[in-house]
């Protein structure tokens, strides 16, 4: 028993380390790929891997009726909208900026939650809202006026981040038939299907060239680890631990991300991002961390 949840905690590491070093990643992609391009790639391959993978367990892909639609839009704000927005936000924003601004979406669930599904918003939620609308202003006053001058990039982060929030909300609000993995294989295909023709479009012949080596290695891993092995680790690991615990996973992964970025990508570390990533990572323990007197 304890060598299970020893091996259990052991892949929540794992999805935290793997999904923060996708940041730095994806920054690196992104000097030879555009975003079109880099996430057509990406989710076609992706939806290629985990339709393989549920088949391969024998699972349906066949969705209940009335539940396409909810695929459609659930998948088109949770994969779709926050990946290609993280993207293009990347492309005007320190990777290890852009992971804090990004992980204000736990903050975002509990407010939209609070609203449209009528849970209740806990005093622990309030501070945690405030305090990643703290994190947010101090990490906009480390360079105020790049900030002004350059607003697009921590806006197209903080529209991935709301993206993503509304997806989870979605997620929460459809009696769902189909199991986490094959809803996830679903997303990826139908965000494959929204994204080509935008690369054909407007990055055609990037989307016909053949990258890199140094570039297919990174992408080998970007579509490998964080798209597929950490999807499919995530629904093992919510099938075998409780969600609070789970949820270390998406404390590990901005920390992992702001400091990989810095190190392999030779970004600034001031004091106000570091003190952002701190408050940033408080407000999502205080989102996701549920006392034992709320979970009874």
């Amino acid at each position: 028993m304890r060598a299970g949840m020893v091996g259990t905690l052991s892949m929540v590491v794992l999805l935290g380390l793997m999904w923060g070093l996708n940041w730095p990643a994806v920054k690196y992609l992104l000097s030879d790929m555009p975003p079109f391009t880099l996430r057509a790639f990406g989710f076609t391959c992706a939806a290629i891997a985990l339709v393989g993978i549920v088949r391969a367990l024998g699972h349906t892909m066949r969705p209940a009726p009335g539940e396409a639609r909810a695929l459609l839009l659930t998948g088109g704000f949770i994969v779709f909208g926050f990946n290609l927005l993280t993207a293009l936000g990347q492309l005007f924003t320190p990777a290890s900026e852009a992971a804090i601004i990004a992980y204000t979406m736990p903050a975002m669930t509990a407010i939209l939650s609070a609203l449209f599904l009528g849970e209740v918003l806990h005093r622990r939620h309030v501070l945690a809202i405030f305090i990643s609308l703290a994190g947010l202003v101090l990490l906009a006053s480390a360079d105020l006026a790049h900030f002004f001058a350059a607003p697009l990039g921590p806006a197209l982060m903080f529209g991935a981040a709301l993206s993503w929030a509304i997806g989870n909300v979605m997620m929460r609000a459809q009696v769902w038939t189909l199991s986490p993995l094959v809803r996830v294989a679903w997303f990826f295909v139908i965000s494959a299907a929204m994204i080509w023709p935008f690369a054909l479009i407007f990055e055609r012949q990037s989307a016909l060239t053949l990258p890199s080596r140094d570039v297919l290695w990174i992408f080998a891993y970007h579509v490998c680890g964080p798209m597929v092995a950490c999807y499919v680790l995530w629904t093992v690991i919510l099938g075998r631990l409780p969600a609070t615990v789970a949820a270390i996973s998406t404390l590990i992964a901005p920390v992992v991300g702001v400091i990989s970025a810095v190190w392999l990508l030779g970004e600034e570390m001031p004091w106000q991002k570091t003190l952002a990533l701190v408050l940033i990572v408080t407000s999502i323990a205080l989102t996701l961390l549920r006392p034992a007197s709320e979970q009874r």
